[in-house]
């Protein structure tokens, strides 16, 4: 059970649920009451009350033969460019985190992770952002990054699961009258 915690009373804690047969992190509709004692036998996962700033992923597929230097440099310069306001926003809290908890220092700019599979190339943008708004930020990082792609003039191409079928040897059938 997620959601956002909308009100809080002696018996239970009421929240807005998200999730279940919703998609990503949005409002499902329903309010769903909990009791209290629930706190004390189960994990509570807090978006918003030290951090306000969740790390999310983003996976762009590219062919074997695409510019892997240049897509990642359109990939980070698309996120930098449009994530600059929360990864600044967020060093100070993070620092503050750091100082409070124990707990590693963290990268807080977006970062690219590449991997070789047997069908493309994986580029994996890693990033922080606003724990509220990180189905939209995805949506639209992507947006954004794909324009860039389709602008190389097919330096970088995205890849797709694909079926290459072999060429069948050409046949000679002589037919008896």
């Amino acid at each position: 059970m997620k959601g956002d915690v909308i009100d809080i009373d002696s018996i239970y804690t009421t929240i807005m649920e998200m999730g279940e047969w919703v998609s990503s992190d949005n409002y499902s509709g329903r309010i769903v009451k909990i009791s209290n004692a629930f706190v004390f036998k189960g994990l509570i996962k807090n978006y918003s009350m030290d951090f306000p700033f969740v790390w999310d992923e983003l996976n762009i597929l590219i062919t074997c033969g695409s510019d892997t230097e240049l897509a990642k440099t359109l990939m980070l310069n698309t996120a930098n460019e449009f994530l600059s306001d929360y990864t600044e926003k967020s060093k100070a809290k993070w620092q503050q985190m750091v100082a409070h908890y124990y707990i590693e220092d963290a990268t807080i700019e977006p970062t690219i992770a590449m991997n070789l599979t047997d069908n493309w190339i994986q580029l994996n943008l890693r990033y922080i952002t606003d724990y509220k708004r990180r189905r939209n930020t995805k949506q639209t990082l992507f947006q954004h990054i794909e324009k860039a792609i389709s602008n190389t003039n097919g330096k970088v191409t995205l890849a797709s699961t694909t079926l290459q079928l072999l060429e069948v040897p050409p046949l000679n059938v002589k037919l008896k009258k």
